[in-house]
């Protein structure tokens, strides 16, 4: 038989991707989509006619909207022009997966490249690397040390708006305690010139139950001997830890150590995609995402200085479903966990998310599953929904999986949102929790939440329960800024759930999960008009920040590319335009723009050539102290630069240091005071309302307040004094139990009691800064009541006084054993203001414990 094959490969010619899909060309089946959403047709014609050559381009279509077929339409668009291999990136193999068989249905050619480059089929690969089909991988197969896909003229990234988790998280080297405590002790030892005695004896002993300690950050770059050994160390771990450091090591210098008892995570910021040749090379990135907010999170997340953002050119975004949005925690009863599982019920079916670990995951799915109900994990969907979509009942619980899973129609009704997904790596908590630099992370939070809420609600026609589970995401539901930020019709729906939640007997809340389930005419007509009544008033407004955040972030991304690349002296300059224009933010972006100051003063002083450059260095870090304020304990764990002076205490450390120390010389009885010490925790065990009073103005003495129970009708429950330095009010609503709201009135009598104590003291004002507290269970203030709080008046829960008061008796313990020996005054100064320090109790970090959550929103 004489030579076959085939005619060279023609490809027509279409002026966009909707024209291409329009031809008819497309091989589709019987099972492909009807035809395109108007915002899908609008959304590829505008790429097409504006941005087909944008470098970076982000594509903003909503949750629920649709995404995938636009842009899978724009890579096959692009790949049968013949401009070079075309790749469509998504966060997981099971997505990937799903993505393969949504092109096949719509008759795009593509391949699946996922796994270990060894088991791709040669055929396929060569197809896309010859432009013959599109690559269909995850984000890892581009994100590691050694890519093997071709370098494409097109990537399209799903779900972009994950992109912290799935890119970021890859330049980086991650030891969790409990999966490998070995290595983790190896490391630990490694880093330990950093940590006192003291802190190595709580990560090395017991869980330690204070939440202050939960995160420290290391900059092993300051330290020369300590940086070369961590390389050492790092270099001789196995799989996974030798793939994970391959990624970092060339920039090792610039890697921030984050460390907590729980894990250690070594990485930069912000991931040096520069290097990648695959990310870096490709002719166009294109970035599509759930949305576009203001704040820089995509540039941030994927190391690119500028990412062009295309929003959607309707007005009005595409309506993905209805959701009926419950919070169990406002219900009448105090039972949020019984009224779920009474929830979950109604259907034997449901999706649980949650940031918790795997494990913690799917026991609370098991716990939400009645008798004989099947309970699924990770492991069961690793290849697919359908074994979950398909089953009649199951309850299926995914951590840290907010996107790429669709459960339309009747797959699943119920989702829950266990806690607020605020955290998901140690960078994340330590942002949060310790650097007050929440707002840097509101975009990423605000997509998690709205991403998880919508996962099965993939279209207009769908609905689904929502039920928002746990005290946090509670409270981050009831702040009106968190509302506003949201689109108008989410916001309605929250709204709705809110008022329909709150001091609600669970037997009415089930009726109203099993009418809006029914979705037949008594819905219709007595839920869904008043859902469109708060949709009238529903306005979206950007976070707090954002504008300044997003600013910075061109110059941010460019400072860390320099700092990996060892080029400190312009990483500085770049690092510290980057706090001058966060700090346009004010009050929200204080704590970012501290982190950023004190980073670019390591920087300076690390490519310092001579002394007035090193001054700078240590100027840098004193101007990071003053805008951190009293907020920024972490400063304080920080070693101070080469030829700086100590940092000094704040007035109020000052106060309490010496207020102790006094004791310590006085008649001090050690029994004695290890009995009342005993007391004050079991006082403060107690829902009695004296008795826990007297236990507060204890805490207060043994942290070297002035502490008090002032006198006569309505005054505060406990005052504790630091000098003229600053002062804190503490009303104790102890007796109260978490299933309802703050009252209005207790806000009231809180905005009072810093003015009576400064009358007492025949003052005409207290210290500047001074708060008041609330200590009570109760979630948060009712929306409507908290703009009557004063701006320095907060909600503590009683668990973080137990935890400040179990850190003091430790304190005191120490003390008790150690301190005899010290003579000399300064020496004896100094041991009090570490040990204080190192537990978290100096006033300006109980101050900070406990002014985690503000009332009045916005302050």
């Amino acid at each position: 038989m004489a030579f076959q094959g085939k005619t060279k490969r023609t490809q027509h010619q279409f002026p966009s991707p909707e024209e291409l899909y329009l031809s008819g060309t497309l091989p589709r089946t019987t099972e492909a989509v009807d035809g395109l959403w108007l915002h899908q047709g609008d959304v590829i014609r505008a790429y097409a006619e504006q941005h087909h050559t944008t470098s970076d381009l982000a594509l903003e279509l909503p949750t629920g909207s649709g995404k995938t077929v636009p842009g899978l339409l724009i890579a096959e668009w692009v790949r049968q022009k013949s401009e070079g291999p075309v790749i469509f990136a998504t966060p997981t193999k099971q997505l990937a997966r799903q993505v393969l068989a949504t092109a096949r249905r719509e008759g795009v050619p593509s391949h699946l490249l996922i796994g270990s480059h060894k088991g791709w089929d040669t055929a396929e690969q060569s197809d896309v690397e010859g432009a013959d089909a599109i690559g269909i991988t995850t984000y890892s197969a581009i994100f590691n040390s050694s890519p093997k896909l071709p370098e494409p003229r097109l990537i399209v990234f799903d779900d972009a708006h994950a992109g912290e988790q799935f890119v970021g998280a890859e330049y980086g080297v991650t030891i969790q305690r409990y999966k490998d405590p070995e290595t983790y002790e190896v490391v630990l030892a490694t880093i330990s010139p950093f940590l006192s005695g003291l802190l190595l004896q709580r990560l090395r002993g017991e869980p330690d139950p204070g939440a202050h300690h939960q995160v420290r950050l290391l900059l092993p770059a300051v330290n020369p001997k300590v940086l070369a050994k961590l390389d050492a160390v790092l270099a001789t771990l196995p799989e996974p830890y030798k793939f994970e450091f391959a990624m970092i090591r060339s920039g090792l210098a610039s890697c921030c150590v984050y460390l907590s008892y729980g894990g250690i995570q070594i990485r930069p910021m912000m991931p040096p995609t520069f290097e990648n040749r695959i990310f870096s090379r490709a002719g166009q990135r294109i970035y599509l995402s759930a949305t576009l907010g203001s704040g820089g999170e995509l540039e941030r997340a994927f190391g690119r200085p500028q990412i062009v953002r295309m929003p959607l050119p309707t007005k009005t975004p595409p309506r993905s479903g209805r959701r009926l949005f419950l919070f169990p925690d406002l219900a009448a009863g105090g039972d949020a966990l019984g009224l779920t599982k009474r929830i979950v019920g109604v259907t034997n079916k449901a999706l649980v998310l949650s940031q918790e670990t795997s494990a913690k995951t799917e026991a609370a799915a098991a716990a939400f599953a009645g008798d004989s109900i099947p309970v699924l994990g990770r492991d069961d969907v690793e290849r697919g929904l359908d074994a979950f979509a398909k089953a009649p009942t199951g309850v299926l619980g995914l951590a840290n999986r907010y996107d790429g899973l669709d459960l339309p129609g009747r797959a699943c009704r119920i989702v829950v949102l266990g806690g607020k997904p605020d955290a998901v790596g140690l960078q994340d908590k330590f942002l949060s929790e310790r650097a007050e630099a929440s707002a840097a992370l509101a975009e990423r939070l605000r997509t998690r939440i709205v991403q998880g809420a919508g996962r099965c609600t993939r279209g207009p026609n769908d609905y689904a329960v929502v039920v928002v589970l746990g005290s946090d995401i509670t409270r981050y539901f009831s702040r009106p800024d968190h509302r506003e930020a949201l689109e108008p019709e989410l916001q309605a729906e929250v709204e709705f759930g809110w008022k329909n939640s709150r001091g609600t007997d669970p037997d009415e809340v089930i009726e109203n999960v099993e009418m809006f389930l029914k979705h037949d005419a008594d819905w219709r007509e007595n839920g869904e008009p008043l859902v469109a009544e708060f949709r009238q008033d529903a306005v979206k407004v950007e976070s707090s920040g954002a504008d300044a955040l997003g600013d910075a972030a061109a110059v941010e991304v460019e400072a860390w590319h320099l700092a990996f690349r060892g080029e400190w002296l312009s990483a500085s300059e770049q690092l510290q335009e980057a706090a001058r224009r966060v700090g346009a933010g004010g009050d929200s972006t204080r704590g970012y723009r501290g982190l950023l100051l004190y980073l670019a003063g390591v920087w300076l002083h690390l490519g310092a050539e001579d002394e007035a450059q090193r001054a700078g260095a240590r100027q840098l870090v004193r101007k990071a102290a003053a805008a951190s304020a009293v907020r920024g304990t972490w400063l304080r764990e920080m070693p101070d630069l080469p030829g700086a002076e100590e940092v000094p205490l704040a007035s109020m450390d000052v106060a309490a240091v010496g207020a102790i120390v006094a004791r310590l010389r006085g008649q001090l009885r050690p029994n004695r005071v290890a009995g009342d010490l005993q007391k004050m925790r079991e006082a403060l065990a107690q829902d009695d309302s004296t008795v826990y009073e007297g236990g507060l103005t204890t805490l207060g003495s043994f942290l070297g307040a002035e502490a008090s129970k002032p006198q006569g009708k309505g005054r505060c429950d406990s005052a504790w004094v630091w000098g003229t330095a600053i002062w804190m009010t503490i009303e104790a609503k102890s007796e109260q139990h978490p299933d309802g709201l703050l009252p209005l009135h207790d806000i009231r009598q809180a905005n009072t009691q810093l003015d009576q104590l400064a009358a007492d003291r025949s003052m005409d004002h207290p210290p500047a800064g001074s708060p008041a507290i609330i200590v009570s269970d109760r979630l948060t203030a009712d929306p409507e009541h908290a703009p009557a709080a004063n701006t320095n008046v907060y909600l503590a829960s009683t668990e973080t006084i137990e935890q400040i008061a179990g850190d003091i008796s430790s304190v005191w313990s120490e003390l008790l054993t150690s301190a005899a020996g010290l003579q000399a005054e300064q020496t004896l100064r100094q041991y009090v203001r570490s040990v204080m320090t190192e537990h978290g109790c100096l006033p300006s970090q109980v101050i900070n414990r406990l002014t985690q959550n503000r009332i009045r929103p916005g302050g």
